[in-house]
């Protein structure tokens, strides 16, 4: 039978089951009283107002000893079940509060996996058991709304545009490499400057999927006294990478991707002025949840 709650008033007040269940398992109000921390007549007195709340005669003070009536007998196991609940809850409130239970929904652009990004999800994990942590692709600037919707907590993504409402922590500053196929007249090559690129085809990602980083790219080029020649766009690294050991074309790409490495395509320094590109954790400015703040701060520790 379901009750309705929005008409019920609540009249017992956990302090009262308190104090009861200490003189119970007392049986003595001067031993409960030492316990729960009060003086024996404001424990007596916070008893008989339970008793009048409840109509019934909870102990039998006839002789020296404190006798439990059947009513009392009755009310001690329910008494230390909401005692148990209402601690339950306690702590349950106080886990989410510091962001130890719930779900953590973190949207990322796929080539961020060579960030700190794994790093942090593994020790958040180890950190917050009780929290479910999802992984949801996304692309820029997809992120903002769906931070602003709640449907994401955090978004992790190569230069992110600066919008109002959303705050941004730096996880990975990191150069560009230049990307040729192994038997490339360059691949010889420690290091090249990137002038050394301008007659080549080039494999780039569509200015739309990342505007800030495509910005960072061709201004690389332009500093360098040229316009890439782009004979493919796709909007995956990995494809990309796959292209340039195809023989496609060439690529600059963010130095975390040498990680990846197959024997068909080397990845080859840049001298001169070294230009950075950043890896962006984006969530709401305001009204973050306790474990998106844990989450941040996992980042930073992972930095």
């Amino acid at each position: 039978m379901d009750i309705d709650t929005s008409r019920l008033r609540p009249e017992l007040e956990l302090r009262y089951l308190w104090y009861f269940v200490a003189v119970a398992e007392e049986l003595s109000f001067s031993r409960a009283a030492i316990r729960v921390g009060i003086a024996q007549p404001p424990l007596s007195q916070q008893i008989q107002k339970l008793e009048a709340l409840l109509g019934c005669t909870l102990f039998d003070r006839r002789g020296r000893r404190v006798r439990l009536t059947g009513a009392g007998t009755l009310l001690v196991g329910e008494a230390r079940r909401l005692l148990a609940d209402a601690a339950h809850t306690t702590q349950l409130l106080r886990r989410a509060g510091r962001g130890e239970t719930g779900t953590l929904t973190i949207g990322f652009w796929p080539s961020t996996l060579f960030s700190p990004l794994p790093l942090a999800v593994r020790r958040f994990r180890e950190q917050f058991p009780q929290v479910a942590v999802r992984l949801r692709e996304l692309f820029p600037p997809d992120h903002v709304e769906a931070l602003h919707a709640g449907t994401i907590d955090v978004a992790i993504l190569r230069e992110p545009k600066p919008e109002p409402g959303i705050m941004e922590l730096p996880v990975l500053a990191e150069t560009f490499v230049a990307a040729v196929p192994v038997d490339h007249r360059l691949a010889r090559l420690r290091a090249i400057a990137v002038s050394r690129l301008r007659d080549e085809p080039f494999v780039l990602f569509p200015r739309d999927s990342a505007p800030g980083l495509h910005a960072r790219l061709l201004g690389l080029c332009r500093r360098a006294g040229f316009e890439p020649r782009v004979v493919q766009e796709v909007e995956e690294w990995h494809t990309i990478i796959s292209l340039v050991e195809a023989g496609i074309g060439v690529s600059l790409i963010p130095s975390s991707f040498q990680g990846r490495r197959t024997g068909a395509l080397v990845y080859l320094p840049l001298t001169g002025r070294q230009v950075m590109t950043m890896t962006m954790a984006c969530a709401r400015a305001t009204g973050r949840s306790p474990a998106a703040d844990a989450f941040l701060d996992a980042l930073k520790a992972a930095t």
